[in-house]
């Protein structure tokens, strides 16, 4: 983004969908060492009492960042903070998993940051609450 762009309350800046399998569940435990069965286990979700395999909140999460980290070319390194509260489980289905899908607004505009607002959705509900990330102009 340049300086030359000019944003607005409202604007939309990104929309993306990810697939979240059981197989990124795996690789995800890896690489977090969460290996919580309720993130691989029918019967463990069922026996917690849970709707089913559930994605891990922090891969939602992260996700939902990696929206800005897009349309932010890459540039990781603008990002001065990154907030949201897990609203609703992410349900993994075995065969389709799970679709999530994130808006990315602009929230507010100052001089030197811009506040994007994240929605983000699965199955058309809100699963992660009061997301925001805010980056550097």
């Amino acid at each position: 983004m340049t300086q030359a762009q000019t944003l607005a309350k409202g604007d939309i800046l990104a929309e993306d969908t990810h697939l979240i399998t059981r197989e990124s569940l795996v690789r995800y435990a890896g690489a977090a060492g969460d290996f919580n069965s309720i993130h691989y286990s029918d019967q463990a979700a069922k026996d917690a009492g849970l709707p089913g395999v559930l994605a891990h909140g922090m891969l939602t999460g992260a996700l939902a960042l990696q929206t800005v980290i897009d349309w932010l070319g890459g540039d990781s390194t603008r990002i001065r903070s990154y907030e949201t509260r897990f609203t609703r489980p992410v349900v993994v289905d075995a065969s389709a998993g799970a679709k999530v899908v994130v808006t990315a607004k602009v929230g507010k505009v100052e001089d030197d940051s811009i506040r994007v607002d994240l929605v983000v959705k699965c199955d058309d509900t809100t699963v992660l609450g009061k997301t925001q990330a805010t980056v550097a102009r």
